[in-house]
């Protein structure tokens, strides 16, 4: 079914609560392990619905926030998922002290009851309050975002737009783009403060509500960490400013010499302008990318094949940049439809390849795990699924020139030297979150000089001074996922540093790669992110020395690149 003729109907959250109260007692009372899994397919049923009404509601307000409509739908599952979570959750917990809870295992897996545990020690009905009021913030965080309008160039640009003018050759309008930028964020970065202010203290209430110490301790829970703790993830952060640091400050350097910016620091405005001619952009409009990524996953394989005409068939994205329309990009699920969805805003730079590439990373997993019998055994938890993403990208390389035309080498060179010089960034982000949960009565001043403090960091080479928003610490109130996902960025960085194992894997045998990445996308959610990394034959990133490897290797193309081209030399990328 086509996206556009799917209906839509409200999940009817008393109804669902009236169902899941009948499947519970009949999974208290069951006779026998079929009587089990006749209720768990009747939640899984309830799920399903659920997911899929919920993920068009959201869908459908993304693409046009002005819709009122859909506005009040969204608006109505911020409410309603709480009381989803509350009903789903009496099930599981019965679920899990069952007397049929080994042949549950046996069919399922064990790892399904140890995700379960996880997620039931992350809620209560008692935070019900606080979670309605969590979700409210986020929906007013994302309407704030999406209400920019920037007089700019002579036209009323959104911050998607807008991103274009930030890679643009003249570095005055780069500058003057950013300064556009920082002055919208500005003009509501109290209303950022506020907000955010707002929902430290209801996830640091519902934590000690829970029993934990901090919000901390709950993020993890809900980021449902299954194999690894905070002290993994601060080692592998550490390993970031030991490993990472140091040559990403070499690479921008390069960078800077290379576009030809005054000597000292690289300034803001410089950060994501990689060559001095200007950086690769794709070929043709936004029909044409598409059109070229139909044919590069036509030709790719033939599990690609199936997915990209599927998605095709069914209108299964919306990419292009307009009034209304939410920033960023996603792909999410429409589980009663075994379909993702792929949603972004096209801007004419190369990010618009990178999403093509690594949204569908996630749709193409997705697609592939449709067959599996419950929904929570079709998904990884989220490091694993950036890994589907982060690595796609690189499985697209020698498509490039669909894309770029003769550009296309140029375009491998700032997507690797991005790709490394990203993870000093996503860990800054990480940092920030745990600083701010284990400090919770910080205050927004606070907050603003621990950004500072990290930028210098993680970011040693950057000079923020040009750009008033940026310089005042101010620059993590850009970044969505600080407000919408708590403990979320830190999967990039792990993700990317596997996507650049399979990148190194690629260029000794592209065959080898691409089975070994199947094989884990076809695992779907059956094993842990470590145990993933296993199913490929691949070390997990907490493993000591898998950054400098993997540095080693983007330096070794980067040297062979250079040696090709004369004039070139290493380039670092986006700011994140």
């Amino acid at each position: 079914m086509k996206f556009s003729t799917i209906p839509y109907t409200r999940a009817n959250i008393d109804e669902i609560c009236r169902q899941y109260e009948k499947i519970t007692e009949d999974l208290k009372n069951a006779a026998d392990a079929e009587e089990v899994f006749s209720a768990i397919l009747k939640h899984e049923k309830l799920l399903r619905n659920f997911s899929t009404m919920r993920a068009l509601a959201y869908i459908r307000h993304s693409i046009d926030t002005t819709d009122s409509f859909y506005d009040k739908e969204n608006s109505y599952y911020d409410e309603a998922e709480p009381r989803y979570q509350e009903a789903s959750q009496r099930f599981m917990l019965t679920l899990i002290n069952s007397t049929y809870q080994s042949a549950v295992a046996e069919k399922y897996g064990s790892l399904l009851f140890t995700n379960i545990e996880l997620e039931l020690k992350s809620f209560s009905p008692d935070i019900i309050p606080e979670l309605t009021e969590e979700n409210r913030l986020v929906s007013e965080y994302q309407k704030l975002i999406a209400s920019a309008q920037i007089d700019f160039d002579g036209k009323m640009c959104n911050l998607s737009q807008l991103g274009a003018y930030k890679v643009n050759p003249d570095r005055a309008l780069r500058r003057a783009a950013y300064e556009a930028e920082g002055k919208f964020y500005q003009s509501i970065s109290d209303k950022l403060d506020m907000l955010f202010d707002d929902l430290v203290k209801i996830r640091t209430t519902m934590a000690k509500k829970l029993g934990y110490k901090s919000f901390t301790e709950l993020g993890y829970l809900r980021r449902c960490r299954n194999c690894y703790g905070p002290e993994e993830v601060a080692a592998f952060r550490r390993q970031v400013i030991d490993d990472l640091v140091p040559i990403v400050t070499k690479i921008k350097e390069m960078q800077r010499e290379r576009i030809g910016a005054p000597e000292g620091k690289l300034n803001l405005f410089d950060d994501p302008f990689i060559f001095a001619e200007g950086n690769p952009k794709p070929v043709g409009t936004p029909a044409d990318i598409l059109a070229a990524g139909k044919r590069m996953y036509e030709e790719m394989s033939p599990d690609t094949a199936k997915f990209i005409n599927f998605m095709y068939q069914n209108e299964l994205f919306d990419v292009e940049a307009k009034k209304g329309k939410a920033v960023g990009g996603y792909c999410t699920s429409l589980p009663d439809y075994n379909a993702p969805f792929i949603f972004s805003n096209f801007n004419g730079t190369s990010g618009d390849v990178d999403v093509l590439t690594h949204e569908a990373g996630h749709a193409f997993a997705s697609y592939k795990s449709s067959n599996y019998e419950l929904l929570e055994l079709s998904s990884p938890t989220i490091e694993a699924c950036e890994v589907h993403s982060m690595t796609m990208e690189f499985m697209a390389w020698p498509w490039l020139s669909l894309f770029y035309g003769k550009d296309a080498e140029r375009a491998r060179f700032a997507h690797l030297s991005s790709a490394l010089v990203f993870i000093p960034y996503g860990c800054m982000v990480d940092h920030f979150q745990h600083i701010i949960y284990d400090n919770p009565s910080l205050t927004p001043e606070q907050r603003h000089e621990e950004w500072a403090r990290l930028e210098k960091i993680y970011r040693p080479y950057l000079s923020l001074q040009s750009t008033p928003f940026y310089a005042e610490g101010r620059g993590w109130q850009r970044q969505l996922h600080i407000y919408h996902y708590p403990f979320y960025y830190i999967d990039y960085c792990l993700a990317q540093t596997v996507a650049l194992k399979f990148f190194a894997l690629s260029q000794k045998d592209y065959k080898d790669a691409w089975q070994r990445y199947l094989a884990f996308v076809n695992a779907g959610g059956t094993k842990t992110f470590v145990q993933l990394c296993m199913s490929a034959r691949l070390p997990s990133p907490f493993e000591r020395g898998s950054l400098s490897d993997v540095s080693r290797v983007v330096n070794d193309y980067l040297d062979e690149y250079n040696k090709k081209q004369s004039g070139f030399t290493r380039s670092g990328g986006k700011n994140g």
